[in-house]
């Protein structure tokens, strides 16, 4: 799957989450989303997005939920 468009729903999730006045809770709720609906290729497609730079437009509270220890990628 192109990383433009993982992304893009990446960014989906985290405006759902970006809601929630703790972001603590937001950044694990957007971890758990990920894990237990994306597929792991799509995990893995965009850690490697991630890893090369590739992942620019991702959203901060999303890239600090992938960074976070126990991170869902892949």
């Amino acid at each position: 799957m192109d990383s433009d468009k993982l992304v893009h729903m990446a960014n989906q999730i985290g405006q759902f989450f970006e809601a929630m006045p703790d972001r603590a809770e937001a950044r694990q709720g957007i971890a758990q989303h990920l894990q237990r609906y994306w597929a792991p290729s799509m995990r893995q497609a965009l850690a490697t997005a991630l890893g090369s730079g590739q992942a620019e437009g991702l959203s901060p509270l999303v890239r600090e939920a992938l960074q976070a220890p126990g991170r869902p990628l892949p």
